[in-house]
């Protein structure tokens, strides 16, 4: 008689997890740097700061960091990951498309906020059955 446990999708559920935890640790942990750099030290910010268009005054800064570390924090609270992936992707968007604005190497710098949204919501889509279910990933051909 085969129990839960011993099923291959509940064997595969704790690597699942384990994963997307990761992957959400390794984006958040980006981001808080990220943000509390912005927010603690604006004026090392403005100084190590390429030419983006942005106003490099401290109030624009801590703004920019206010913004990414609200959704970020929205992120790592389970009840709210959702809401805070979605706000994420936002905030990335608009920096992909300064970098697009400015002419920034593609996969280097345009292209980043990609791979953070794509470790965010893989990391999301791992940890979160309900996810799973709203969004399946097809394997193959199903008739």
């Amino acid at each position: 008689m085969a129990t839960l446990a011993t099923t291959p999708a509940a064997a595969a559920a704790p690597a699942r997890i384990w994963t997307g935890r990761a992957l959400s640790g390794l984006a958040a942990a980006f981001l808080l740097v990220d943000a509390g750099t912005k927010l603690v030290s604006p004026a090392f910010v403005a100084a190590n700061s390429p030419e983006i268009g942005w106003s490099l005054d401290p109030v624009t800064i801590r703004t920019l960091g206010t913004l990414l570390i609200v959704p970020t924090l929205l992120y790592l609270w389970p009840r709210t990951a959702l809401l805070g992936a979605i706000l994420l992707t936002g905030y990335l968007g608009g920096a992909i498309a300064t970098h697009m604005r400015i002419g920034s190497p593609l996969f280097t710098h345009t292209l980043f906020g990609v791979y953070l949204a794509l470790m965010v919501w893989g990391g999301l889509w791992l940890r979160s059955p309900a996810l799973r279910a709203v969004l399946p990933l097809m394997l193959g051909r199903r008739d």
